[in-house]
């Protein structure tokens, strides 16, 4: 291991998942994150929008690439499969765009990646990569592969068990501080490597999140201590990497070339939305059997089906098997599930928020792939493109959900105003050049 030199300029990028500028704001002022209190005490903490649909799946490569799914041609945990209704999972193979990390490498900056949602299976960048969710195996989580003995001998682990997670919430705090001193083994393991940028993303915010949200607003919830404590524990691991990084980053301010980010806002859930119940219950969805189990199932005729977290896609001719709508009638056939959409409410409240269209949110040679339509839920309103359900509204055992809005950046100067996720690499690449 190749010890540096604290002339050398570095790049300290730490990411919290899902964790929303609200509140880290609030936490940062009432004393729960003190490191984080004096970050932005010293620095700009700038609320962010990002990329839709609002899933980690779609974010993390629009913050990676500095491009929307248009262009990096990744659109959803699934996506169509081509003249078909079946879905498959993209990965890292499937990104069309260079990421920050290949274009500081053509610079011959070296860039160790720790904990990255969305770039499995590993592959070589210029430095160290290490995958986060969804990786399935360590040893296809990590390039090179010459480091996964390593973290295997640190006991580091990707990701916690979910499933148990949602059903044992003992369990869940449990493997979250696991994880996060994981994370902190990982950084010992790695730091004194030959660097320029160094990354690390906390993925336990966002899973405490989903299962515990309304432990955060209620302080009798039983888990409602807990829940600080894990933001505590974040708070001293953000600290612990920012006194490093002070000591080697080879820059004359402090918190210079320091960056903090979320790929995506937090809230509580108020109601699930099953997008494809709406498009049955209003004339544009049918299907072949009265219990469907997939969108394989979707009956001649039909008009509009969505697929998770309710991206909407018209049933158009020459891309689907059994497409009904040419590209003469997209546009009413549009108009009219907007129009429809802007009018559902639950219990008294409007659900959707805003519905965009494609060419709303995606630019470049990949647009064609999207959604024709994207609609967004006023928060609290969960959308959801499951088939099996016969309700329109329901609740499960998930207590929070993500947000297009609300999204943190920190950084020592003061961010564009109106800024979005795809910014933040020519931020950071200019910083780190």
């Amino acid at each position: 291991m190749g010890l540096f030199t604290r002339r050398k300029k570095r790049t300290l990028v730490i990411g919290l998942d899902g964790v929303p500028h609200s509140l880290l704001s609030r936490f940062a002022s009432d004393g729960t994150t003190p490191n984080i209190g004096r970050l932005v005490s010293a620095g700009h903490l700038s609320e962010m929008n990002v990329t839709l649909p609002e899933i980690s799946a779609v974010s993390w490569p629009s913050f990676m690439t500095g491009t929307n799914p248009g262009t990096h041609g990744i659109f959803g945990f699934v996506d169509p499969k081509p003249d078909s209704y079946d879905y498959r999972f993209p990965n890292f193979r499937d990104l069309k765009a260079p990421t920050l990390w290949d274009r500081l490498g053509r610079k011959r900056k070296r860039s160790i990646v720790v904990n990255q949602p969305s770039t499995y299976p590993a592959r070589e960048i210029p430095g160290i990569l290490v995958s986060g969710f969804v990786a399935i195996s360590l040893k296809k989580a990590v390039a090179p592969m010459r480091y996964v003995s390593d973290l295997e001998g640190i006991d580091y682990r990707i990701d916690i068990d979910t499933a148990q997670a949602r059903a044992d919430h003992d369990y869940l705090i449990r493997e979250l501080d696991e994880t996060l001193e994981g994370r902190r083994r990982a950084v010992d393991l790695f730091w004194n490597e030959d660097w320029d940028y160094f990354q690390i993303v906390v993925t336990g915010t966002d899973r405490l999140q989903h299962y515990l949200w309304e432990a955060v607003e209620d302080p009798s919830h039983a888990y409602h201590g807990a829940f600080l404590d894990y933001y505590r524990k974040v708070d001293l691991f953000v600290g612990g990497l920012v006194e490093r990084f002070g000591k080697v980053s080879g820059r004359k301010d402090e918190g210079e070339g320091l960056f903090l980010l979320s790929d995506h806002g937090f809230c509580g859930i108020t109601a699930e939305v099953r997008i494809n119940r709406w498009l049955v219950e209003n004339g544009f969805l049918s299907f072949e059997t009265d219990d469907p189990t997939s969108l394989e199932e979707i009956a001649e005729g039909s008009r509009a089906f969505a697929y998770d977290p309710g991206r909407i896609y018209l049933n158009r001719r020459g891309r689907f098997p059994k497409g009904s709508v040419a590209d003469s009638d997209a546009r009413p056939i549009m108009n009219e599930i907007k129009a429809g959409l802007a009018e559902l409410t639950h219990e008294g409240h409007p659900v959707i928020e805003r519905v965009f269209e494609r060419d709303e949110v995606y630019s470049g040679p990949e647009a064609r792939k999207g959604p024709d339509l994207l609609p967004v839920g006023h928060h609290g309103f969960d959308l959801k493109g499951t088939v099996k359900e016969r309700e329109l509204f329901a609740r499960t055992d998930l207590t929070g959900m993500h947000t297009w809005d609300d999204a943190f950046f920190w950084s020592k100067e003061k961010a564009p105003n109106d800024l979005d996720i795809t910014q933040l690499a020519g931020i950071i690449e200019k910083a780190a050049l």
